[in-house]
């Protein structure tokens, strides 16, 4: 699959109305963000406090701020156009999908039980994949489902658990290419099937289990282990090409990016914060970058971990790490062009010359591709129980779909979210709690709740 052609020059298409959400129940609902506050720990103070203004100086203050440069600059999109299909993680191995369109108006089109559900052992980490008609998705039991996109209805299964295994069910995921639905599980296996009727045609071990889906272009398929090595194997036979180490971690997140592919480069993100750049046909190394940050704010910031999926767009690449760093570089020689202290575990999207990310803050914003500057910044509801700063929440996404941003949280609702100025729009309620990203294929939004349930809006 090509990757998404560059856009056509962008058009204003500022504060439109609302004409094209997820659905009417996503632009008719608003939804209102309250902070609490409270002065005191236990009991009344026994001396008044001390004058002065008061900052915050936890670790979980938002530190993010728009610039005041460019306050009342209005976004300008691209029009938004249709894709027909989302063959891989991230949708095209470029991971560049731009500005997809949808209909004006979504409703329910079908669900459809997928298998094993989510759960505290066992948990989803990859998104399906839709190509040739049909959407595929792999439950917490690395069981493939293959179904119809018009109608949701059931075309196969199948089981990918090897005969002497009981555990190790956190798969990587899927990637499409050429006729065949690439696997990466958990017991440190590759495995290619029948996109038609679900035939496992070859399995590649490997040296450790994977995290993260595969990446599939040109005949080729790239994936990478937990102890991040990359692999490039043969789509046709499994033949291992080449291999690349980057460096052991000890601690890591759960799950992992997947590789980007462009313009005769593969792009690995490894668990370390390190990028390496390197030639599809031979693994010949590039240039390598590292996206540890200087700045620590909490624990868990400190695992560096690339999470969220690179982006090759227009001759660049963009990366962010869980660790504190966002950085835009040169694809063929890995200079910075410009770099923000900005964190998140979820994968950016761009559109036109715009990134749009989610942080670790549970904030989403918007930036100049080209200067990494911040047009605005919207705080997203960090708890479910907000007074009493319990059960937080986690938010996958964003994606663009004509005119709205929608991120799905694991409190289970999705929000739509103006790209224009940040407003949230309104909010939908899933069928349970949802921890990966929506997809969009053939005018329909897919999201996998973690019951294991897929559901198409079109």
């Amino acid at each position: 699959m090509p990757p998404r052609p560059s856009q056509p020059p962008a058009r204003p298409r500022a504060h439109p109305r609302a004409r094209h959400g997820l659905l009417r129940a996503l632009l008719a609902l608003p939804v209102l963000v309250s902070v609490a506050a409270c002065d005191t720990w236990f009991g009344a103070s026994e001396e008044p406090p001390l004058p002065g203004e008061r900052l915050p100086v936890l670790v979980d203050s938002r530190t993010v701020q728009a610039d005041p440069e460019l306050k009342g600059r209005p976004v300008a999109l691209p029009p938004p156009t249709p894709n027909d299909s989302w063959p891989q993680q991230g949708g095209y191995a470029n991971h560049a999908m731009h500005h997809i369109a949808v209909a004006e108006n979504l409703s329910r089109a079908w669900d459809a039980d997928i298998g094993a559900a989510s759960d505290a052992h066992e948990r989803f980490i990859s998104t399906p994949i839709v190509a040739g008609g049909r959407v595929f998705a792999i439950d917490a039991e690395s069981k493939v489902t293959a179904f119809d996109v018009e109608k949701g209805e059931r075309i196969w299964d199948t089981e990918l658990t090897p005969d002497e295994e009981d555990d190790g069910h956190i798969s990587g995921g899927l990637a499409f290419d050429q006729g065949r639905i690439f696997a990466t599980t958990g017991f440190a296996e590759v495995i290619a099937l029948s996109a038609d009727k679900g035939e496992i045609m070859w399995r590649r071990p490997v040296e450790a289990p994977m995290r993260a889906a595969p990446t599939a272009r040109g005949g080729r398929v790239f994936a990478i282990t937990v102890d991040n090595k990359l692999y490039a194997l043969d789509g046709e036979k499994g033949d291992v090409l080449w291999t690349h180490a980057g460096v052991s971690e000890i601690a890591s997140l759960l799950g992992g990016a997947s590789p980007a592919v462009d313009s005769g480069i593969v792009v690995a993100p490894y668990s370390t914060g390190e990028i390496a750049a390197l030639r599809v046909d031979d693994g010949r190394v590039l240039w390598t970058d590292s996206l540890s940050s200087l700045r620590r704010t909490a624990l868990a910031s400190s695992v560096t971990a690339i999470r969220g999926r690179p982006i090759i767009d227009r001759g660049r690449v963009y990366t962010i790490s869980h660790g504190g760093l966002m950085i835009a570089s040169d694809l063929r020689t890995g200079r910075r062009i410009w770099e923000k202290e900005i964190g998140s575990y979820a994968s950016p999207w761009i559109a036109g010359e715009y990134l749009f990310a989610l942080t670790n803050d549970a904030e989403v914003l918007c930036l100049d591709r080209n200067t990494g500057r911040v047009y605005w910044v919207t705080p997203l509801p960090r708890f479910e129980d907000e007074e009493d700063k319990k059960d937080p929440i986690v938010w996958s996404g964003p994606i663009l779909v004509s005119d709205r941003l929608i991120v799905a949280g694991s409190q289970g609702e999705a929000l739509a979210v103006s790209p224009y100025t940040g407003e949230i729009l309104g909010k939908v309620e899933m069928p349970d709690s949802v921890t990966v990203a929506p997809v969009v294929a053939s005018g329909t939004v897919f999201f996998l709740s973690d019951d294991a349930e897929l559901t198409a809006y079109r």
